[in-house]
């Protein structure tokens, strides 16, 4: 006879807040760092030290450790955009909704939120490589972000009938 494993030897699995927070942070870390590199490339005029532009002082905003502190910013802020989608859309399926996610938001920091940094130019003012390039950023991030929240979701959802069942 073969011993079944107790439930209580596995580890619980996240809540589904921690998972959110943990993909807010983790997309907000990881796509700023990589438009970081794609400013260092130059396919961005546009580098995420432009965060600090409206509150830091002095030029260690432009060096290394506000480029750190920067990505370290986007992330935090990500984990709020994690939460709104959460909030709002978690119960929908599929990629193009993640897409519009992240179109919304390139859309709210390029146009609505542009005039509160001074040194991003105006959106009609940007060079098309960077339009394109943060665009594009911005709709893998909408992806990652919405698509990651609702597979959680739908799998906790899941879960949650079976239990009932």
């Amino acid at each position: 006879m073969v011993n079944s494993p107790k439930k209580s030897n596995y580890p619980k699995p996240m809540s589904f807040t921690a998972v959110v927070f943990w993909t807010g942070l983790f997309g907000g870390l990881f796509w700023g760092t990589i438009g970081f590199l794609a400013y260092y490339f130059n396919f961005t005029e546009i580098r995420p030290n432009v965060i600090l532009d409206p509150w830091a002082l002095g030029d260690w905003k432009n060096e290394w450790i506000g480029t750190i502190i920067s990505i370290i910013l986007l992330g935090i802020l990500s984990v709020g955009a994690a939460f709104v989608y959460s909030i709002a859309l978690k119960k929908f399926n599929g990629i193009w909704l993640g897409f519009g996610y992240g179109i919304a938001l390139f859309l709210l920091v390029y146009l609505v939120l542009n005039p509160i940094f001074p040194d991003m130019k105006p959106f009609l003012d940007l060079s098309r490589n960077t339009v394109i390039t943060t665009l594009c950023l911005y709709l893998v991030y909408g992806l990652f972000i919405g698509y990651s929240i609702n597979y959680e979701y739908e799998i906790n959802h899941m879960e949650e009938n079976e239990t009932a069942s």
